[in-house]
């Protein structure tokens, strides 16, 4: 449906405080105009381009620092990270996340986004993956955009053993989900003085 300018731009401000990482090209269709219109819109209002929106909302919303790993191993950029309840990330798919004859993503990258946020989340120096339940719920595509979001969905400080949950999405579209048991360092300590073994992996 078409709309008037005005319109138009006061729906559009409500989108992006709605979703604020949403893309010019997603704009575009919601609205149905051009991508231009969309950035003229943006200008007119100073709404910044996304890049900038996303570096925002991360500098008001990482309250916490990731303690697990160095940030920079986290597959994704962090934008919300709260130790033992939330984390979220985004991986823009480019060209090297894709098969170069159909250009779908890998799923070891869509793997990769989910399991470096599944340990980023966990409060402690050390955080290893000792199993993870996934399935992969559509493919993904380059140029898309994976939005990852990490809920701890029980610890147990007595065994070291926290319980991570993760949905993946592609606009609000899920793609991927898992469930990923890890542990933390006094478990593995604990483990190794009895000198049992575990399925571990970084």
């Amino acid at each position: 449906m078409k709309r008037n300018k005005k319109e138009r731009q006061r729906l559009l401000i409500e989108a992006i405080i709605e979703t604020p990482f949403t893309t010019d090209e997603e704009l575009a269709e919601k609205f149905e105009v051009s991508i231009q219109t969309i950035r003229l819109d943006r200008l007119e209002l100073s709404i910044p381009e996304l890049r900038e929106r996303i570096k925002h909302v991360a500098e008001k919303k990482l309250d916490d620092e990731v303690r697990s790993l160095p940030i920079d191993e986290v597959i994704g950029e962090v934008i919300d990270l709260q130790l033992d309840d939330s984390a979220i990330s985004i991986l823009e798919v480019t060209k090297e996340h894709v098969f170069s004859r159909n250009q779908i993503a890998r799923g070891h990258h869509i793997f990769a986004q989910a399991n470096s946020l599944a340990v980023a989340v966990i409060n402690d120096e050390l955080a290893l993956t000792a199993k993870a339940n996934i399935r992969f719920t559509r493919q993904v595509k380059e140029n898309e955009r994976v939005i990852a979001k990490a809920k701890v969905t029980s610890v147990d400080d007595q065994k070291g053993r926290t319980l991570v949950s993760v949905h993946s999405y592609v606009a609000n579209e899920l793609v991927f989900l898992g469930e990923f048991k890890m542990y933390r360092s006094n478990q593995l300590n604990h483990s190794l003085k009895e000198g049992k073994t575990h399925e571990i992996s970084n």
